[in-house]
C-alpha cells in the first residue's frame, strides 16, 4: 500500500515539473532567451509529463482511473456551484495573474511583430556599409574624422559581386537620406525624407507599389526627375485624387509621380515607407549636398553565409578604401540585428514587470486557494470520514480534492484570458500602430500557469484530507 501511495506522490510532482518547465519554456521563446536553454526546458517538459502520464497509471490502473477521475470532476464541479461568490473570490487573485501575464506576452509579442514589420522595409538580408555604427560611441571624434562613404563606391562593389556569382554577396545600393519639405500647390509636407537610390532597391526592400511603378533603370541613370511618394505623403497631398502622373516641388525641383508605395505602418517611430520620398541618386544630387548626407551602401547578402558575406565585403571596402594591412577599418558594416539587440531591453523590463505582478498576484491567489481548501477539508470531514469507510482510497480523497483545487485556477484562468483578451482588443483599436500579438501560445501559457498554481495551492490540503483517520473523521464535530 505504501509503495502504491508513492505513486500517489510521484505523479502530481511530475505534473508540476511538466507544467513549470512547460511555462518556462514558452516564457524563453516569447522572449527569445537562449536556444538551447529553451530546448533543455522543452525536453524535460515533455520527460516529465510522460513520467507523470506512467505513475498515474502505476496509481490508478486503466480500469480505475477514468471512473475516479470523472467521479472527482463532478464533486468539483457540484462544489464550485455550490459556493459561486466563494470561488469567484478565490480566484481573483488567478484571474489578476494571467491578465498580466498574457498582456505582458502580447506586448512583447506585438513589439517584435511591429518591429518586424518596420525592419522588412529595410530588407532582411541587407548588409549596410556606412560612416558611422548603429549604436552609441564614446570616442565619437574618431568616427567623425573617419572618411566619408562615397555613392560611387557602389560600382567596384557591383564588380567584385560579379567577379564571383557564386559568392555571398548578390547586390549592391546607393543610398542617400536627406530632409526636406514637400509641396503641391497648397497642400504641404514638412521634414519628409527623401531617399536617394537606385532603380535596383525594389530587389531589396519588402514594400509593395501601392499603383504605378519603381522608377526605371534609364530614368535614374539620366537623373530624371521622377518620385515614388510613400503612402502618407500621397494621402497628404493628393486627399481626393490619384498622384500619378501629377507634380510635386522638392525645394526648387519640380518631381513627376511614378508610383506609391503600399501602406506599411510605423512602429515605435522606426523607419516606414509610408512617410518618404525616394528618387533617383543623380536627381537627389542636384538639390542635396550629398557629402552631408551620410552615404550608405545597402549590400544584398545570402544569410546562410552572413559571417562570410562581412568578411568579404569588409575585405571588398578596405580594397576600395586604399587602407593598408597595418590600418584600421574607417568604415562600418551595420546589421539589422543591431536594431534588434537595441529593442531586447524594452522587452526585457517588459517580462521583469510583468512576471513580478504575475507572481504577486499568482502568490496571493495560491494562499487563498491552499485555505479555502483547508476550509473545504474541514466542512467535509464527516464526508471524507463515510467514503474511506466505505472503501475509498488515499489516492482518491487527494484526487478529489486536487482537481476542485485545480478547477478553481483553470476557472480563473480562463476568466483571465477573457479579460486580457478584451483589453487586447480594446487598446489595438484605440492604438492600431502597435500590433498586439494574442497567439495560441499565450492561452496555453495562461492554462499552464493555472494548472501549476492549482496542484501547488491544493495539494497539501488534499494530502491531508488523504490521510484522514476515518474513525477520527466520523466523530468529527
Amino acid at each position: 500500500m505504501r509503495g502504491r501511495f508513492i505513486f500517489s506522490v510521484l505523479w502530481p510532482a511530475c505534473l508540476i515539473v511538466a507544467a513549470l518547465t512547460g511555462a518556462a519554456w514558452l516564457v524563453g521563446w516569447l522572449v527569445k532567451a537562449d536556444p538551447w536553454l529553451v530546448s533543455l526546458c522543452g525536453g524535460t517538459a515533455l520527460a516529465s509529463f510522460a513520467a507523470a502520464l506512467l505513475f498515474g497509471i502505476c496509481d490508478y490502473g486503466w480500469g480505475v482511473f477514468w471512473p475516479e477521475l470523472t467521479e472527482s470532476l463532478a464533486i468539483s464541479a457540484a462544489q464550485v456551484a455550490a459556493n459561486k461568490l466563494r470561488s469567484a473570490l478565490t480566484a481573483l487573485g488567478v484571474i489578476i495573474g494571467i491578465v498580466a501575464v498574457t498582456l505582458m506576452g502580447t506586448a512583447i509579442l506585438g513589439i517584435d511583430a511591429g518591429v518586424e514589420r518596420s525592419l522588412s522595409g529595410f530588407g532582411d538580408d541587407v548588409l549596410y556599409v556606412s560612416k558611422w555604427p548603429w549604436r552609441n560611441v564614446q570616442d565619437w571624434w574618431n568616427f567623425r574624422n573617419r572618411r566619408d562613404i562615397r555613392i560611387d563606391y557602389v560600382e567596384p562593389v557591383t564588380a567584385a559581386i560579379a567577379e564571383r556569382p557564386e559568392g555571398p554577396l548578390k547586390l549592391a545600393v546607393p543610398s542617400v537620406y536627406w530632409s526636406a519639405n514637400v509641396i503641391r500647390g497648397e497642400y504641404r509636407v514638412s521634414n519628409v525624407s527623401i531617399l536617394g537610390t537606385s532603380s535596383e532597391l525594389p530587389y531589396l526592400v519588402k514594400s509593395d507599389m501601392k499603383e504605378g511603378r519603381f522608377f526605371t533603370e534609364v530614368e535614374a541613370r539620366g537623373g530624371r526627375n521622377v518620385v515614388v511618394i510613400g503612402y502618407d505623403i500621397a494621402d497628404a497631398l493628393f486627399p481626393n485624387e490619384s498622384p500619378l502622373d501629377k507634380t510635386i516641388r522638392i525645394r526648387s525641383q519640380q518631381y513627376t509621380v511614378v508610383g506609391v508605395a503600399a501602406r506599411q505602418g510605423s512602429f515605435l517611430g522606426m523607419f516606414s515607407w509610408d512617410s518618404v520620398v525616394i528618387m533617383p541618386v543623380d536627381a537627389f544630387t542636384r538639390s542635396f549636398p550629398i557629402r552631408w548626407a551620410d552615404p550608405t551602401i545597402r549590400v544584398q547578402v545570402d544569410m546562410a553565409r552572413l559571417d562570410e558575406a562581412k568578411e568579404e565585403l569588409r575585405s571588398i571596402m578596405r580594397r576600395v578604401r586604399g587602407l593598408g594591412p597595418e590600418q584600421k577599418d574607417d568604415f562600418e558594416i551595420n546589421s539589422q540585428q543591431v536594431i534588434r539587440d537595441q529593442i531586447d531591453p524594452i522587452k526585457a523590463n517588459i517580462a521583469i514587470g510583468g512576471f513580478f505582478i504575475t507572481g504577486l498576484a499568482l502568490f496571493v491567489g495560491a494562499i487563498g486557494i491552499m485555505n479555502i481548501t483547508s476550509v473545504s477539508v474541514k466542512e467535509r470531514t464527516k464526508e471524507i470520514g463515510t467514503r474511506k469507510a466505505l472503501g475509498a482510497r488515499r489516492r482518491t480523497i487527494l484526487l478529489q480534492f486536487l482537481i476542485e483545487a485545480v478547477s478553481i485556477c483553470v476557472l480563473g484562468g480562463v476568466g483571465g484570458l477573457a479579460l486580457a483578451w478584451g483589453l487586447s482588443a480594446a487598446v489595438g483599436a484605440l492604438l492600431p500602430s502597435f500590433p498586439l500579438v494574442f497567439s495560441a501560445a499565450l492561452v496555453v501559457l495562461g492554462l499552464a500557469i493555472s494548472v501549476v498554481t492549482g496542484v501547488l495551492s491544493g495539494f497539501m490540503p488534499a494530502l491531508q484530507a488523504s490521510k484522514l483517520d476515518p474513525v477520527v473523521a466520523l466523530r468529527y464535530e
